[in-house]
C-alpha cells in the first residue's frame, strides 16, 4: 500500500505546500500593494483559481497521513505521519474559518462600488496573517512527511 499512497501523498503535500508558498513570495505581496478596487477584483480573480483543487490536496494530504499513520509498521513514520495529518488538519481549520470567508466575500463585491467602509474592512492584514500561518504548517507537513518516507526507505 504504502507504494502507492506515498507518492500520492507527496504530490497532494507538494503541490498545497507549493501554492501557498508561492502567495508567500509573490502573491499576497503583490495584493497588499494594490489600492482597495484592484485589490478586490485581484483576490476575487485568484481566489476562484484555487478551487477546488487546493482543498482536494489539503484534504488529500490529511486523509493520506491519517491512513499511513494507522497502517505503517515503523513507530517513527507513525508518529511523523500522525503529525503530517494534525498540521494539515490545522491548516484546514485556518483555511475554512479565517480564509475562506474572506475569499467569498471578495467575490461579491463590486471593485468600482465598494462599501463606504471598506478602508476600516480591509481583509489583507488578517488574511495575510492567517494565510501565512497555514503555509508554513502546510510546508513543515511535508518536511514532516519527508522525514517520515525516510525512516521506510
Amino acid at each position: 500500500m504504502l507504494t502507492y499512497l506515498a507518492p500520492l501523498l507527496l504530490l497532494m503535500n507538494g503541490l498545497a505546500a507549493g501554492v501557498l508558498f508561492g502567495t508567500q513570495l509573490g502573491g499576497f505581496p503583490y495584493l497588499a500593494t494594490l489600492p482597495h478596487d484592484r485589490y478586490v477584483s485581484a483576490h476575487a480573480f485568484f481566489g476562484t483559481r484555487y478551487d477546488p483543487a487546493m482543498p482536494i490536496c489539503l484534504v488529500g494530504t490529511l486523509l493520506l497521513d491519517a491512513v499511513l499513520a494507522i497502517t505503517t509498521a515503523s513507530t517513527g513514520a507513525r508518529a511523523l505521519f500522525a503529525a503530517g495529518a494534525l498540521l494539515a488538519a490545522i491548516t484546514a481549520v485556518i483555511s475554512v474559518t479565517k480564509n475562506v470567508p474572506v475569499n467569498r466575500w471578495m467575490r461579491t463585491l463590486d471593485p468600482e462600488n465598494l462599501p463606504a467602509d471598506f478602508a476600516a474592512r480591509d481583509p489583507r492584514p488578517s488574511w495575510g496573517a492567517w494565510n501565512r500561518r497555514r503555509s508554513w504548517l502546510t510546508i513543515a507537513a511535508l518536511g514532516v512527511n519527508c522525514t517520515a518516507l525516510g525512516f521506510l526507505l
